[in-house]
């Protein structure tokens, strides 16, 4: 069986599965319910002096397009809840504790050490203003020992300048990313906003988004990131780890399918280091960055006309589904009743979105165009 551990900031992680921020992680129960579904870490919602007040509905899962909305804030216990109450009771735990704390340096000076105190292994730290980032790193290194995480959102304009200089704060290692938004879904039967107002979007599809935002932070900065955001499969997993992550955060998914989505994914992620004899998952890490690397500095310039794709197709495994002719827009493909496959190659321009459909991988672009021949 493969080893999926990783090491996070120094600490050792059984597997990559960190339960983000969010309602899941909203309680010590909540925490030591993640730990006993298989989450190697959980980050408690985020502790400020005072509780939240949220909106009354403020979750919700649209039924079309998926994912997840929010408008809620930050914790529904205050810090001295946390602190007098919810923490003692992870004393004794199963996991890794990240305490989430936000949402200014002066927050940060107030509660870092007695959180820290309270036996908090990490402090990821978050605010809504990205000016606060970086003093909030300054303040909690210099009142804790423990690692601190900064955890960034593409939101940002300036995202990578942040993560720059919260690093050069002192910042021990990266969340990303944080939900999108303002976001705005609309309920058609009602003709009304979803939760009445601007959301918050999490879940699947902000996947692309996070992953980028792993791979900027990594191919500048040798530095452990909590790739978070979209994470719904194992493949999932292993794409944001490829992308540069050291470990996965995730919410989204183990709350709209039960915490045992936790283990089930373990099992997953273990089967398919497995069958490609990996024997690692760390080692896997950042490996898809050398190619992305070699391709910055380009944009100004026309690149030069590649050799045209060569495809190969294995008729026996083909399940006559049409997904690759119907998605060529150029007509080119044409599956014939012999169960074979013609291609017009005058009319194909090389785009591959046919083999990316193709779900019983009969249809592949041939491996020495992948090596570079």
């Amino acid at each position: 069986m493969a080893d999926v551990s990783v090491n996070l900031c120094g600490i050792d992680l059984e597997n990559p599965f960190v339960v983000a921020s969010g309602p899941l992680t909203w309680s010590a129960k909540g925490i030591q319910d993640a730990y006993a579904a298989g989450a190697a870490a959980a980050v408690t919602k985020t502790i400020r002096p005072e509780a939240t007040v949220n909106p009354v509905p403020h979750i919700a899962s649209p039924r079309r397009g998926g994912g997840l909305l929010n408008t809620e804030g930050w914790s529904d216990f205050s810090a001295g809840e946390w602190l007098e109450r919810e923490l003692p009771l992870l004393t004794k735990r199963d996991g890794v504790l990240i305490v989430s704390l936000g949402h200014t340096a002066a927050e940060v000076e107030q509660l870092a050490r007695p959180l820290a105190e309270a036996g908090a292994d990490i402090l990821e730290l978050v605010s809504y203003r990205a000016q606060d980032a970086a003093p909030m790193v300054a303040a909690a290194k210099q009142a804790v020992a423990i690692p601190v995480l900064i955890k960034v959102t593409a939101n940002w304009p300036d995202l990578l300048l942040v993560v720059a200089d919260c690093l050069a704060a002192g910042a021990d290692g990266v969340t990303a990313i944080d939900s999108i938004g303002p976001t705005l879904r609309v309920d058609i039967d009602e003709g009304e906003p979803v939760l009445g107002s601007y959301a918050w979007l999490s879940g699947e599809a902000i996947r692309p988004i996070s992953l980028r935002v792993v791979a900027d932070i990594c191919l500048r900065h040798d530095v452990p990131v909590v790739g978070t955001g979209g994470v719904g499969r194992a493949e999932d997993a292993v794409e944001m780890i490829m992308a540069g992550a050291t470990a996965v955060g995730v919410h989204t998914a183990p709350l709209l399918r039960g915490l045992g989505w936790l283990g089930k994914t373990e099992k997953q992620l273990n089967r398919w280091l497995d069958a490609r004899e990996h024997a690692r998952l760390a080692d896997l890490r950042g490996i898809a960055l050398a190619s992305l690397r070699a391709a910055e500095g380009h944009e100004s310039q026309l690149p030069d006309v590649p050799a045209p794709l060569s495809f190969d197709f294995d008729a026996d495994t083909c399940t006559q589904c049409g997904r690759c002719v119907t998605v060529c827009a150029y007509q080119a493909r044409e599956l014939t009743a012999d169960g074979g496959m013609l291609l017009d190659a005058v009319e194909c321009r090389s785009c591959g979105v046919c083999v990316t459909v193709c779900a019983p991988r009969s249809l592949t672009i041939r491996e020495e165009r992948k090596a570079g021949a």
